[in-house]
């Protein structure tokens, strides 16, 4: 949920900074601007709308500055529009303001400003900031942000300029991310690593509860009580191409086709035809043998990733799984015990509501493991372990290859913590460690097979303004992601059902013509699916069937059915979801809908 950037340095900082925002379009915005300080004046310019709009703005109105900061806006106080974007200044703009978060007490400050004789422009949370900054300044920014801060309640991340101090930003975190990139002779400032990969791979990430001094050659750091901090330099492995689009129309079709590789980086070094290596976790060996409960939180589609570990981890195991979503469990009361194990799942590793569940269930004195596809995120460093997913950056908000990494992460961990409680035979573990090495290559083989089918049915699915999904066991949870990501990027209306469910009110929603998915990758439920299946077919739906190779009789009752490659039963859902991805993903090409950004939302929601 928005983003910003600074820098400073000896370049013209306009450009580098619209540069910056553009790479950080993913994570969702209404409006932007950016503020630039040349030594006589700061030229600050905004616009409701996409970075476009803007962009005639800055090359007609901003200095040629080489210091500056800016930000895409996500509106939460205040609609969206020029005056309420960021940055944001005080009455005299000695003070110019970007800010990550929600201030939650902005009303009380806002008017204890007021009596103080201050005057506002926008409905923002964030000027107040800029204001108490004016109110608390007596010539040292620092002493000045750290009275600030302590008046405020809520999340922030915080770029700062001031008029007096031309070649110099403050920034300053509380629950929202901020990194700082170390380049030469220049130094950047963002949310997120894309904005500056093609600067910098060597950052600092900030925690809560720091600030930062960022000169051209200086970068010092500092706790809220103004102690000196040394932190050491995060080095990141991407390269800068992979936040590219590479000849794609869109991020969102190259992640998808990026799976296959995402899931060989993810398996290198970790799964072996002798089994599953995750010594990585340092979890002690007695813990593991006698662990038999496990809480998975997470929301959205990494929430999808964890019903599935539910299934396996239950099959495999027969111990308990409660899977829950992050912004419910964190307000539950929720019993737990040290015993037991917590796995916090985040693309990110920003999610609010994960964060706070994660801290949650720490506090209650549960062991708690993180996956997530950044080293230096939040929920990374907050949990106990770290299982990195590897997916490389992904931009497009709607995810696919994180998600993929996720799920096959919980395949590692179920064969994985099967063999430490000696719940499977050698045999089968071996034959599942290596069905799990092939899955790359049945990746591109359904990319292949499917794509062009695809492509074909979201001709029909994009006249339709409603769509069902359905399906047993795992493939339920399939069609749970299924139907997300064709909401989520082309605005039809979808929902899944359990298969098992449809004569409890569900088949009132079928009618002649309407498109059903039916996922029927289960052998062990298949007859029961297939019922269902003709159930729909005899009230005039529409149907394409996903089925495992051997399920033939189906093509007797279905419009159109791909078969997914033979692999154990347990690993099916990782090829399975990709031909939704993919039809998501031309229906809303059809539809010309803004498929990376989506309306509304946000790749990383880090308010809750």
């Amino acid at each position: 949920m928005c983003g910003i950037v600074g820098y400073v340095g000896d370049k013209k900082a306009a450009s580098i900074l619209y540069d910056g925002l553009k790479r950080l379009e993913y994570r969702g915005y209404d409006s932007s601007g950016i503020a630039v300080n040349d030594g006589f004046n700061i030229d600050v310019v905004k616009k409701k709308g996409k970075l476009e709009q803007l962009k005639g703005k800055i090359e007609d109105n901003v200095n040629g500055g080489t210091t500056g900061i800016g930000h895409t806006r996500w509106a939460t106080h205040g609609q969206p529009s020029d005056l309420n974007s960021h940055p944001h200044s005080d009455c005299s703009q000695n003070f110019v303001i970007a800010h990550n978060g929600i201030i939650e007490n902005f009303q009380d400050i806002k008017k204890y400003l007021l009596d103080k004789g201050h005057t506002f422009k926008s409905e923002t949370d964030t000027e107040v900031i800029a204001h108490l900054l004016e109110e608390n300044y007596e010539n040292d920014v620092l002493s000045a942000l750290k009275k600030t801060i302590e008046n405020l309640e809520g999340s922030y991340a915080l770029t700062i300029l001031n008029n007096k101090e031309p070649n110099r930003i403050y920034v300053a975190r509380k629950d929202s991310p901020l990194i700082i990139g170390i380049g030469e002779n220049e130094n950047f400032i963002a949310s997120d690593i894309p904005a500056f990969l093609s600067e910098t791979k060597d950052f600092y990430i900030l925690e809560d509860g720091e600030f930062a001094v960022i000169d051209q050659d200086n970068i010092n750091m500092y706790d809220f009580d103004l102690n000196p901090k040394e932190k050491e330099i995060y080095h990141v492995d991407w390269d800068p191409e992979m936040a590219e689009k590479q000849g794609y129309e869109h991020y969102m079709l190259k992640e998808i086709h990026e799976q296959p590789d995402a899931v060989r980086r993810l398996m290198a070094n970790r799964v072996m035809p002798e089994g599953i290596d995750l010594e990585e976790l340092n979890l002690e060996e007695e813990f593991l043998k006698n662990l038999n409960k496990i809480h998975i939180i997470a929301c959205g589609t990494a929430y999808h990733s964890g019903l599935i570990a539910k299934y396996m981890l239950e099959d495999l195991l027969n111990i308990s799984v409660e899977v829950d979503v992050a912004s419910e469990y964190r307000y539950r009361n929720v019993p737990i015990k040290e015993d037991e194990l917590v796995i916090a799942v985040s693309q990110s590793g920003e999610t609010s509501d994960t964060l706070a569940s994660l801290r949650k269930a720490k506090q209650k004195g549960a062991k708690v493991i993180a996956f997530t596809n950044s080293r230096g995120s939040s929920i990374a460093r907050e949990a106990d372990e770290m299982l990195l997913l590897k997916a490389g950056p992904e931009i497009s908000v709607a995810s696919t290859k994180a998600y993929l990494n996720m799920v096959v992460a919980f395949y590692m961990f179920s064969l994985f913590l099967a063999k430490k409680q000696e719940k499977i035979e050698e045999k089968e573990y071996l034959e599942m460690s290596g069905d799990l090495i092939k899955l790359p290559d049945l990746l591109d083989q359904v990319i292949e097979e499917s794509e062009k089918l695809m492509e074909d049915k979201a001709k029909q699915y994009a006249k339709s303004e409603n769509a069902f999904f359905i399906g047993r066991h795992t493939d339920y949870t399939l069609a749970l992601e299924g139907a997300l990501k064709l909401k989520e990027i082309s605005y039809i209306h979808a929902e899944a059902y359990p298969a098992g469910e449809l004569k409890h009110g569900t088949l009132a929603l079928i009618e002649e013509g309407v498109p059903v998915i039916a996922l029927g990758t289960k052998e062990s439920v298949f007859e029961k699916t297939l019922s269902n299946v003709t159930e729909v077919k005899a009230r005039g739906a529409d149907v394409t069937a996903i089925v495992y190779n051997g399920a033939e009789d189906i093509e007797e009752v279905v419009d159109h059915v791909i078969y997914i490659p033979e692999v154990n039963e347990l690993f099916t859902g990782a090829l399975t979801i990709v031909p939704l991805q993919l039809l998501a993903y031309y229906t809303a090409l059809i539809r010309d809908c803004d498929i990376d950004q989506p309306r509304n939302l946000a790749k990383s929601v880090t308010v809750e």
